[in-house]
């Protein structure tokens, strides 16, 4: 008779939880989507829906070709429709979107797009796009909810480029022009919101954001579908073909230079995540912007070449938040900007139903750092979150800027 050792019970549980490792059940919750916010990412995805009856959607995936002359056979295709964030995804609901798939292939977008019915009884309705780079085996998810509790509704047309390329940024330009084209409507009602907001508090700041007293709103009057519509004022718009409806398409207009940055007084702004509130009011108060500016970088790091290095590699995050995290708010000016700009790129991405979770490698696993954006309701936006501040955040969120200031970047 075999005795059972306690080092064959040892090995016996150490392949166990490799077993239950690799089989665990993937859900959109335990999903990574890391690669959403990654600075070195060969693609960039876009889910939007268009509501085109009342329980059918048409669901456009757009994969924006981010490196240069990509080939289509390089890639797997797939999306599917989900009705939990917590449930095991299976093989029934994932549907491979293969080259007869595509509605469009351009020189910067591969585009698809699939009818969807969705049961009125059917309170949660997620399209997760999911493509993997069989080169590296790199998997690139991007989602949204086309019903949920934070979801007031989904428009009933959709903004293109003008080659009718569904619009896939989360700003535009000011006096560039986009083409709206309605389901049933002829015609969308236009708002315009002419303000400017502060930039977020610290994370560890707990008090309360400001909220401004007045919003002010601008009628724009009404504009027929299907012709090219130039924005040409500077805030954020609101598009509803219906008033009545919570539905809408909210759309950010910027500067010219948007993304990047526009002059000495931008830069100005900027700098106040890594800058103490002296230094900050001093370059505000200063007659030469650009002249402070200077000696500004200079004295952090007391090495002109290493200054030139930082001030390229702060307004690089600067520009990929602007890209990534861009609501009414421009994206830098956002709490998900704002970590991104003075933490990085985080490690691990997950998102749930009411909140989104970034998570930072500490000195071991029981170390690790996450910031949680919570997820608001709003009819401008069923995609704005967040930052649940924290005083734990002190220690982590200062090294950081210490490293910034030294002309080196943590991550």
């Amino acid at each position: 008779m075999n005795r059972i050792t306690p080092l064959h019970l040892f090995f016996f549980l150490c392949f166990l939880s490799i077993y239950q490792t690799s089989h665990a059940q993937k859900t959109l919750a335990s999903t990574d989507q890391a690669l959403r916010y990654s600075l070195y990412s060969r693609l960039g995805l876009k889910v939007i829906p268009i509501k085109t009856a009342p329980d059918r959607f048409k669901v456009q995936f757009v994969v924006e070709k981010i490196e240069e002359n990509p080939n289509f056979s390089d890639f797997t295709f797939s999306y599917a429709i989900l009705d939990s964030y917590d449930k095991e995804i299976t093989a029934e609901q994932t549907k491979t979107l293969g080259q007869d798939d595509l509605r469009a292939d351009t020189e910067r977008h591969w585009i698809f797009d699939q009818e969807v019915d969705i049961p009125a009884s059917q309170e949660t309705a997620i399209a997760m796009l999911t493509v993997v780079d069989t080169r590296q085996g790199d998997e690139y998810v991007y989602h949204i909810d086309l019903k949920s509790a934070y979801v007031l509704g989904q428009p009933d047309f959709g903004a293109y480029y003008a080659n009718e390329v569904p619009f896939d940024q989360n700003y535009l330009n000011k006096e560039e022009s986009l083409l709206f084209k309605t389901v049933s409507s002829p015609s969308i009602h236009a708002f315009f919101y002419p303000m400017s907001f502060d930039v977020p508090f610290p994370p560890m700041e707990t008090r309360p954001s400001d909220i401004p007293k007045e919003l002010n709103v601008i009628k724009m009057g009404d504009f027929l579908s299907n012709i090219p519509k130039q924005l040409n004022e500077e805030g954020y718009y609101f598009f509803q073909t219906d008033t009545a409806a919570s539905s809408g398409i909210l759309l950010k207009t910027t500067h010219e230079s948007f993304p990047k940055v526009k002059d000495w007084e931008e830069m100005i702004q900027m700098v106040t995540y890594i800058s103490t509130r002296k230094e900050h009011e001093a370059l505000i108060l200063a007659e030469d912007k650009k002249k402070a500016l200077d000696e500004y970088w200079i004295s952090l790091t007391r090495n002109p070449e290493t200054a030139k290095e930082l001030i390229r590699n702060y307004f690089r995050m600067v520009e990929f938040a602007n890209i990534l995290f861009t609501d009414f708010k421009e994206g830098w000016k956002t709490d998900r900007g704002m970590v991104y700009i003075v933490m990085g790129p985080p490690q691990e991405v997950n998102f749930y139903l009411d909140r989104e979770v970034w998570t930072y490698a500490g000195m071991d696993a029981s170390s690790k750092i996450r910031f949680t954006f919570a997820r608001a309701k709003t009819i401008l936006s069923p995609h704005f979150y967040t930052l649940n501040r924290s005083r734990a955040y002190q220690p982590v969120w200062f090294k950081n800027i210490s490293q910034w200031r030294s002309g080196r970047m943590a991550f």
